[in-house]
């Protein structure tokens, strides 16, 4: 009932006659409709916070916004503030309620009938509102560009937490890499669209609440919800309705952002989480990212990136003492023969320069018939620029002959195929012959002659958080230059000589 005096005492003349609970963000509101003695209903919304609060003082600024001539264009009501109260620092507000119901997802699908096109046409109305009056309310605006770069630095926030699974990370980074999926047209965008914020009544969408987020950004956020539908025909009918009513060209990446948006939502949540020092949103952060893990990984999951992710490399666990060292590899063991392939014929001539025909320096190198995987990133995140790093034996592989995935790692200029018996590479480089932990020849062999076979395999053991320890690289030379890894984004500086493994993957 403290809810009901808070709005007796917003609203003058108001006579509380029942309350009944409403959905809302629990972290950050407590709210209620309260029934007045003429059976009008009130919405009250008390912030716990402080950045609630300033969340409803900008929604407060957006309601304000909607002029009668745009609320008429619209399909559906936007509520308006009949009074506020102060309650210590904070404010509490109270809305005319408009009719209708809130209905959970399940209860939403099994609706049917016309109301998948009602929300369609909500959600086109909606992003074909006037930039101005964001632009007046002094509301976050990002282009395609600002709005990508600012989900990189969320992901990096959230990496440095150490509770993300290696896998969703690059997955993630993956598609925000993919420039071909964020070319789209910044509009108007409700900004926390979901089912407990429409009004439901007779199958029609009669209003939508909760403009706290509004801004000019990704149209596709306000569809992420829609990817836990489990009826794929519902969200397949919002959409062609939506397409259908946008005066905007149809975005055909649209619902992979989405799918972005909702599997990023965690990483948020466990922000926040650590953010606000609450070990209850963290543990339930961590245990849903576990699970959206484990489903990617039985399932694939959704689709979330128009280009492919990078082929690996295959290399082969041979131990380094199976092979002779090839001419100007320091002490690598010489690959075996490759199988004829793109760019090679069957009598071992290779292609135009050397490589295959489509120059794709991310395609799979089949150097042995091991079939282990080695993935390694440019440190710049430029993934065809120059050939991969093949990282062999010891120095790249588990302890049990599984084989890592690296990302990070110190790129070299060419592979150990590319240098020749003059020891210069194929940009006519000279080349120290060293091992894969950076050492050379003969300081390489009388150190392992000493510590015996297997000393330089990595521990496959993690930190305490999970993360699994990374390979220490002896550097080459004091007077060398820096290696081309580089700290990621935004993160704390990490040694120039350390590989970080981000998981051991066994053998297919």
């Amino acid at each position: 009932m403290e809810l009901a005096a808070l709005a007796s005492a917003a609203v003058p003349g108001l006579s509380p006659a029942g309350v009944v609970s409403a959905p809302d963000d629990a972290a950050d509101f407590t709210s209620a409709v309260v029934i007045d003695d003429a059976g009008k209903q009130w919405r009250v919304r008390s912030p716990k916070h402080a950045e609630a609060s300033m969340r409803l003082e900008t929604e407060l600024l957006v309601l304000r916004s909607f002029s009668p001539g745009i609320r008429a264009e619209l399909s559906f009501q936007v509520p308006s503030i009949a009074g506020t109260v102060q309650r210590g620092e904070l404010r509490t507000f109270v809305y005319n309620h408009v009719p209708g119901t809130t209905l959970d997802l399940e209860a939403l699908v099994a609706e049917g009938g016309g109301l998948p096109m009602e929300i369609g046409r909500a959600m086109a109305g909606i992003h074909d509102l006037p930039q101005s009056m964001v632009d007046r309310a002094d509301l976050p605006s990002y282009t395609a560009d600002e709005f990508r770069t600012r989900r990189l630095n969320e992901l990096d926030q959230a990496a440095t937490t150490g509770k993300i699974p290696s896998a969703l990370l690059r997955r993630w980074e993956h598609a925000l890499e993919d420039v071909t999926l964020w070319k789209f047209n910044p509009c108007v965008v409700h900004g926390d669209l979901h089912e407990d914020n429409l009004q439901i009544s007779e199958g029609l969408v009669t209003s939508v609440t909760g403009w706290t987020d509004l801004r000019i950004g990704d149209p596709a956020d306000d569809f992420a919800w829609l990817i836990a539908v489990h009826e794929q025909s519902f969200a397949d009918v919002v959409l062609e309705t939506y397409n259908k009513y946008r005066t905007e060209a149809v975005d055909p990446h649209l619902m992979r952002r989405a799918a972005l948006a909702a599997e990023f939502a965690l990483a948020q949540w466990l922000v926040r989480g650590v953010a606000a020092d609450d070990p209850d949103m963290i543990a339930e952060a961590e245990e849903m990212l576990k699970e959206l893990e484990a489903d990617i990984r039985e399932y694939g999951g959704q689709p979330i990136s128009v280009e492919l992710p990078p082929a690996p490399v295959v290399v082969s666990p041979v131990p380094a003492t199976a092979r002779p060292a090839a001419p100007g590899t320091g002490g690598l063991p010489a690959p075996p023969a490759a199988r004829p392939g793109a760019g090679q014929a069957a009598d071992g001539r290779s292609g135009e320069n050397g490589s295959s025909d489509d120059g794709d320096a991310t395609n799979p190198h089949d150097v042995g018939g091991g079939a282990s995987v080695v993935l390694i990133r440019d440190a710049a995140g430029d993934r065809g620029s120059r050939p991969p790093v093949v990282v062999g034996g010891a120095a790249g592989s588990g302890p049990d002959g599984s084989v890592v995935v690296v990302e990070g790692a110190v790129a070299a200029a060419s592979t150990p195929a590319d240098v020749d018996d003059s020891g210069r590479d194929s940009a006519g480089r000279e080349g120290a012959e060293r091992d894969g932990a950076g050492r050379d020849g003969a300081a390489g062999g009388a150190a392992e002659a000493e510590a015996g076979p297997g000393a330089s395999e990595p521990a496959a053991d993690g930190d305490e958080s999970g993360r699994p320890t990374p390979i220490a690289m002896k550097a080459p030379d004091p007077e060398a230059a820096a290696p081309r890894g580089t700290p990621p984004k935004g993160g704390p500086e990490a040694p120039t000589t350390a590989i970080p493994i981000i998981e051991p993957r066994p053998r297919t």
